[in-house]
């Protein structure tokens, strides 16, 4: 039984390694040129206020950018949208909680200005309605700054995944 396991487990160790599955941060040798094409990026300001700004600013953190436009040769556009939906309701028809919709779109251009990836995430983020007016808005604040960081790092992922995945498909000049 043991010596079946141990079979059954090598066997679907090596079918895994065969599949051509490797980790997107993991020490190879598109690791450095990936991240070095995410330092590369200019994010655009982001014309949503506040979140926008926060927004922006966990992008660039991120990507470890300059943001410096007249150094990098990629330049990353982003909008967001917000919608505001009351979820629960009293009998008094008060709306007690609210969930905000995050839906960001982004598109990575080249130093020509021709989009070569683009896409759209979205995030969720919930806060509860208090007796305090400031409370609630400071609630809401919180709640969509963190759907925005939770998106900025998946923006992160979609385009280190596009870098990886047109880095692998470059023919690599032989090792000497």
């Amino acid at each position: 039984m043991r010596h079946a396991r141990a079979v059954l487990s090598l066997a679907l160790a090596s079918l895994a390694g065969g599949c051509g599955f490797h980790p997107l941060y993991g020490d190879t040798g598109t690791t450095t040129e990936t991240a070095g094409k995410l330092a590369a990026i200019y994010v655009d300001p982001i014309p949503e206020n506040k979140l926008g700004y926060e927004l922006r600013n966990e992008l660039i953190d991120l990507f470890d950018a300059s943001g410096d436009p007249s150094k990098d040769i990629y330049r990353l556009r982003v909008t967001i949208n917000t919608k505001s939906e009351g979820v629960a309701i009293q009998n008094d028809a008060a709306i007690t909680r609210y969930n905000d919709t995050l839906s960001v779109s982004y598109s990575l251009t080249d130093a020509k200005g021709q989009v070569i990836t683009k896409g759209i995430e979205t995030g969720l983020s919930a806060y509860n309605v208090v007796a305090s007016p400031y409370a609630t808005l400071t609630a809401q604040q919180s709640a969509d700054k963190n759907a925005a960081v939770d998106i900025a790092y998946r923006i992160r992922t979609d385009l280190a995944v596009y870098f990886a995945q047109t880095a692998q498909a470059r023919p690599r000049p032989p090792k000497k």
